[in-house]
């Protein structure tokens, strides 16, 4: 890596991203990871949820690499997405419009000054309802889709939500041997209308609570719209208090196209030095 490199800092309804125009190669391949961990780290370094390298692309407007802030590589991220959009935008790399390349397919976006409305992959693997054991014994009611990485969905009473020991039970979730070997995210919700929930979620690769996820929010939304409990669009409150909109086909919410809308907010711009980096 050669030093400084120039990044911006942004927040996606609550879940913050390092971003990098790595298109010149600049950054290896065999460095991202490494590089994701030790940037990420709060209070030692600039501190975020996770790392997202900008790409050449030959077919699309550009590609990316998404890291956790564990140096783990997701496949999606419904925030980081709209992160990623309107850095393109704002950058030059892509126009208002634009399709970019995750491991989880295109992702199709459109960028409206502060907010970007994104078109996510197709979902697969949706189980609306199945009862899940947990290590106390104790069988919960859960969902499960995959919206570019893996989430399961547990609704809870109304009035419980702040309840939920987030931390502690989803980490259980996480790690159960149902969704093993990739483990899954998992989201709280509770329902507070017709066409509103509210999101609690444990992410997979941050391994804690964020203050949003998008394919969170989604599949809490598609999960949600079987069960008839909400009617679309979906809007989806998160721990942040921050609103997302889940637009999906009503009658068909798993086959049908899927659209998140929300903010991308720019925070600052910055470089990262050696120093940055050091340790960890």
């Amino acid at each position: 890596m050669k030093f400084p490199i120039p990044f911006v800092k942004m927040s996606g309804t609550g879940n913050d991203f390092i971003l990098i125009d790595n298109r010149d190669h600049s950054i290896g391949s065999e460095e991202m990871r490494s590089l994701a961990i030790r940037v990420c780290r709060r209070r030692q370094s600039v501190g975020a949820d996770g790392l997202i390298l900008l790409q050449e692309d030959p077919e699309l407007d550009f590609s990316w690499r998404f890291f956790n802030s564990d140096g783990s590589e997701a496949e999606m991220c419904g925030n980081g997405a709209r992160c990623a959009a309107r850095f393109a935008n704002m950058s030059g790399i892509a126009g208002s419009g634009m399709v970019f390349r995750t491991i989880a397919g295109p992702i199709r976006a459109e960028v409206e000054d502060d907010g970007v409305r994104v078109q996510l992959t197709r979902p697969f693997g949706t189980e609306k309802s199945f009862d899940l054991e947990l290590e106390s014994g104790e069988e919960i009611e859960a969902g499960f889709i995959d919206t570019g990485v893996p989430h399961t969905v547990i609704v809870v009473p109304e009035g419980k939500l702040k309840e939920v020991p987030v931390e502690l039970l989803g980490r259980e979730i996480r790690y159960h041997p149902r969704f093993s070997p990739a483990g899954t995210n998992v989201n709280f919700v509770e329902i507070l209308d017709r066409e509103g929930i509210r999101i609690r979620t444990y992410e997979r690769g941050v391994e804690g609570e964020t203050l949003a996820c998008g394919t969170g929010a989604v599949a809490a939304a598609i999960i949600c719209v079987l069960r008839r409990l909400v009617d679309p669009p979906v809007r989806v409150q998160t721990h942040g208090e921050d609103v997302l909109r889940i637009y999906l086909d009503g009658e068909n919410p798993v086959e049908g196209e899927v659209f998140l809308q929300g903010p991308a907010l720019l925070v600052y711009r910055g470089q990262l030095t050696e120093e940055t980096i050091r340790g960890g």
